[in-house]
């Protein structure tokens, strides 16, 4: 049984508004304090307690300001020796060692501390920290080359200059980590040469902070070429745009900061003529020889120690069609202690690679023109690079108008050539560590890289780093270790580094043997090709020879006859004016 109720109001008893009116204050309860309920609580003293209705907020600030590094460098020199002893004097140091040897306190000194030092040293040797397991698998793998050619950018360095120069040559320092880049305009009348704002500085960057150049080079006129020395890697020489040598210490830096200006300079009559296209240290006992090559067809030999006159010079010349010589200007450098000290290879403005070995001197300064029969193998173009093989230091490469070209010293054509490419190459490099890969620049800003160890007629690689032309490039490292950085740069003054896979840095398996082996049987080829084709030329010019010798016999045999019938008919004639003579004798007597 459900049971409901409704409860009713009326509609007038609700839902009407509040009339509020002020009226008198009244009190209507008052509870007063009381200890009754006391015993129910716990006194808790102090005690302290806070209401509000604000919703309780924090702020807080984050510092976003870049922080200022800077690279700080220490330079170890050796120390501690007596005034009265110049450490620079081999004698002085081998007499005051001697006399130190013989002091009593320095025997006992070796004898205490030898043991010690001895134990030090076996173990540390026991256990090799720095030991790689497994790098033979690890070799295996790479030389399988499981991952196809490829590479990234890594970095770019931008000219700080405001007028566009071009990154005319890249040079990388002996340790690695830093790179000298030349800047300079080498088009011939180009109008940003009247720019005042026109910047001679060249500079050096640390291939970790692309931001800011670690040292600025100042130079009279802007520089087109730089090397670092390899056995000091603190000193670079430079060739200047109007002509001159310069030398820079890194240690020696002017104020302001970061700068370096020359401390030696070359005289301007005594030196080139038209902008130096390349410089090279060459080997000598106190490491201050270096070599220089122009556009002006000289080849001079200086001594950074003294710049006011070279200490040697030749004339690039070559036989002309009509006997005289010609003066061939020199577009590129290469001088590599390997192939031997004397040794060095120009490329010049008529696309002519000359070899140059100053132990036959005699025989024409040295110099030999590897130019074939008619001019055949020579570039279309000025020769932008040539560089020897880092391995194989036998034969070289020389890069000129479309393609790249591989050389032999003994050979007078070359013996590899590639494909024309689709647009001019400017520049190029081998690998340090890769015997058969070369890195070719080209003006539509590719780089091309070759593996003539798995290809000859195609690219391996191709990469675009920039829309403007390419102008030089160079790889970090040696044969022993690198290859994997490169730096390319363009007309713009960008240098772009790049960083390239495994399989085009890491030598593979038996590359060594086969390259050289290719290169031998190319050699041999263009060798046999170019005694054949001297063959020819002789039978061709004995069968000459013989057809025109018997020319001159038919020719006097010919000349003979007409003799013999000459005469017989001038007898025939004096007889027959003999016989009418005596007829007629005879009827004058009768």
């Amino acid at each position: 049984m459900e049971v409901a109720y409704i409860y009713t109001k009326a509609r007038s008893e609700f839902g009407k508004h509040c009339q509020f009116e002020d009226g008198e204050t009244q009190v209507i309860e008052s509870i007063l304090p009381t200890d009754e309920y006391d015993s129910n609580y716990v006194q808790r003293n102090p005690c302290t307690k806070s209401v509000s209705t604000v919703p309780q907020v924090s702020e807080t600030e984050v510092n976003t300001e870049r922080v200022v590094t800077t690279n700080s460098g220490m330079h170890h020199v050796e120390g501690g020796w007596p005034k009265d002893v110049d450490p620079t004097e081999l004698s002085d140091v081998a007499r005051y060692r001697k006399k130190a040897e013989k002091d009593e306190d320095f025997q006992y000194a070796m004898k205490t501390l030898g043991p010690i030092v001895s134990r030090c040293m076996k173990q540390n040797n026991t256990v090799n920290i720095y030991q790689e397991y497994f790098a033979e698998e690890k070799d295996k793998q790479t030389n399988h080359c499981p991952e196809p050619p490829s590479a990234k950018g890594v970095a770019v360095f931008r000219d700080p200059s405001t007028v566009r120069r071009t990154a005319t040559s890249i040079d990388w320092h002996p340790e690695g980590g830093r790179i000298a880049v030349s800047y300079s305009i080498l088009n011939f009348q180009d109008d940003r040469l009247g720019d005042p704002s026109l910047s001679s500085s060249s500079y050096i960057w640390d291939i970790t902070n692309s931001n800011t150049p670690l040292v600025e080079l100042v130079s009279p006129s802007p520089l087109t070429c730089l090397r670092f020395n390899p056995k000091s890697s603190d000193t670079l020489v430079g060739g200047c745009h109007n002509g001159l040598i310069v030398y820079f210490d890194l240690r020696k830096q002017s104020a302001p900061a970061g700068q370096c200006k020359p401390i030696a300079t070359s005289v301007i009559e005594s030196s080139h003529h038209d902008p130096v296209r390349d410089v090279f240290w060459v080997q000598s006992k106190t490491g201050h020889h270096c070599a220089s090559v122009s556009t002006d067809g000289q080849l001079l030999w200086w001594d950074t120690r003294n710049l006011e006159a070279p200490t040697d010079a030749i004339i690039l010349p070559k036989a002309g069609e009509d006997g005289r010589d010609l003066t061939l200007g020199g577009s590129s450098l290469e001088y590599n202690t390997d192939a031997g000290a004397t040794k060095y290879l120009i490329g010049t403005e008529q696309g002519i690679p000359l070899s140059i070995n100053l132990r036959q001197r005699k025989n024409n300064n040295g110099i030999t023109v590897l130019e074939g029969s008619n001019g055949t193998g020579k570039h279309h173009g000025s020769v932008h690079a040539i560089q020897r093989n880092p391995v194989h230091t036998k034969f070289f490469m020389t890069v000129g108008d479309w393609t790249a070209k591989v050389w032999s010293e003994d050979i007078k054509t070359p013996i590899v050539s590639t494909r024309y490419h689709d647009a001019y190459a400017t520049s190029g490099c081998w690998s340090p560590t890769r015997p058969g890969v070369f890195y070719v620049t080209r003006v539509d800003g590719f780089v091309d890289i070759w593996d003539l160890y798995h290809s000859h007629g195609e690219v391996a690689y191709s990469h675009k780093v920039s829309d403007a032309a390419l102008s030089a490039v160079s790889i970090q490292g040696n044969p022993q270790k690198g290859g994997k950085l490169v730096a390319v740069g363009d007309v713009n003054g960008t240098v772009s580094l790049l960083e390239v896979c495994d399989s085009l840095s890491k030598l593979q398996q038996n590359e060594k043997a086969s390259v050289g082996n290719m290169f031998e049987r190319e050699a041999r080829r263009e060798k046999s090709v170019e005694i054949r084709e001297r063959e020819e030329k002789r039978s061709k010019a004995v069968e000459t020879s013989r057809l025109s010798k018997e020319r001159e016999l038919l020719q006097f045999d010919k000349e003979e006859k007409q003799d013999l019938l000459l005469k017989a008919e001038e007898q025939f004639y004096a007889m027959i004016r003999e016989a009418e003579a005596k007829e007629e004798a005879k009827v004058s007597e009768s």
